[in-house]
């Protein structure tokens, strides 16, 4: 069983503190949950991040998290999914984990869009023609993840990407659906990526949960 929260647009750090507040809280009778879900611009860091990766001073907040990874933005336009999984009942490891959310998404861009999409190794995320459109960092604790993915969809402004080393790497292209022909909103590709995320983690039985994290 798992719950599926369609949170709309709210702010970074209420949705930080309750997924560590779940995770931190939850027994081994507790649901898993999907939250679907978008950001106000916010740049945000993994435990490795390195600030020689924040290229200037913008008006966006910069916020320390605890996920892997180095720099990110999310913004507006951006389809932001967070995991909250039991990944020791699933008997997931890690590396599975990233590889069964990439493939996810790679299905969804290649099935459902007609996009060519892969991995790029040593570089976890989905990228198109040389460009990054989906970035992936994970926390785990007491043998369970929170975080997830952040899926360019019409992100409306790319430009907060000129102002940081994507993921740590100096001049990594970044993209976004829209792009490529994709005129879907980012509602209308979360509940097609849902699917695609369920089937690559065997979950059948889905209940939806009312949003509690406001904009």
């Amino acid at each position: 069983m798992i719950k599926v929260r369609r949170r709309g647009r709210c702010d970074y750090l209420p949705a930080l503190e309750e997924m560590r507040r779940y995770t931190d809280t939850r027994g081994p009778d507790s649901d898993d949950q999907i939250w679907l879900l978008e950001h106000p611009p916010v740049y945000t860091l993994g435990l490795g991040a390195s600030p020689e990766h924040i290229l200037r001073e913008t008006p966006i907040p910069i916020v320390p998290t605890d996920r892997g990874g180095q720099v990110t933005y999310h913004g507006p336009g951006q389809l932001v999914v967070y995991l909250l999984l039991d990944l020791t009942s699933r008997g997931l490891k890690v590396r599975e984990l990233v590889r069964r959310t990439e493939q996810a998404i790679i299905n969804l861009l290649c099935m459902d869009c007609g996009i060519e999409a892969q991995r790029w190794a040593g570089a976890p995320g989905v990228y198109v023609e040389n460009a990054k459109v989906a970035a992936l960092g994970f926390r785990i604790r007491r043998g369970c993840c929170y975080h997830g993915l952040a899926l360019n969809v019409d992100m409306v402004d790319l430009s907060p990407y000129q102002h940081i080393n994507p993921c740590g790497f100096r001049g990594l292209k970044v993209t976004d659906l829209k792009t490529f022909g994709v005129h879907d909103d980012v509602q209308t590709v979360g509940e097609r990526l849902l699917p695609r995320l369920l089937a690559q983690f065997e979950i059948a039985e889905v209940t939806p949960l009312a949003a509690t994290v406001g904009r």
